[in-house]
């Protein structure tokens, strides 16, 4: 069966120690390579402040896994996420041709360099 590319962005509960946080993301990494996905890309983001509160909290701890992977293996994380009271939320989207062009890039850092040309004289006056 041929592997999908994948992109899943967790929440986890803000109360954790910066141990247990990487213990739970440690946890749901080992279930995706133990369902033979192929992990691209890993992200903590630390704590960040929430757009509303869940669970009456105004923050969480947010994660980030890339990785190809086939649809039953996204039903087993995903299964796994809602055991563990520790994520507050998940989402995970496939991601087309498009967007992993976009997310080589990003890792790469081409976002962040100034591609823009300084302004010459001529367009100053106007």
């Amino acid at each position: 069966m041929e592997l999908k590319n994948y992109e899943t962005v967790f929440i986890l509960t803000p109360v954790l120690s910066e141990a247990q946080m990487k213990d739970a993301v440690d946890k749901f990494e080992k279930v995706l390579k133990d369902q033979k996905a192929e992990m691209i890309n890993v992200e903590q983001w630390g704590l960040r402040k929430l757009a509303y509160p869940i669970q009456h909290k105004s923050t969480g701890f947010y994660g980030l896994f890339e990785y190809k992977a086939t649809p039953q293996t996204i039903a087993k994380l995903e299964t796994e996420f809602r055991r563990d009271e520790k994520v507050m939320r998940f989402l995970t989207v496939a991601l087309d041709k498009h967007a992993v062009e976009y997310n080589n890039k990003r890792r790469k850092g081409e976002f962040n360099k100034k591609n823009v040309a300084p302004a010459t004289a001529e367009e100053s006056k106007s």
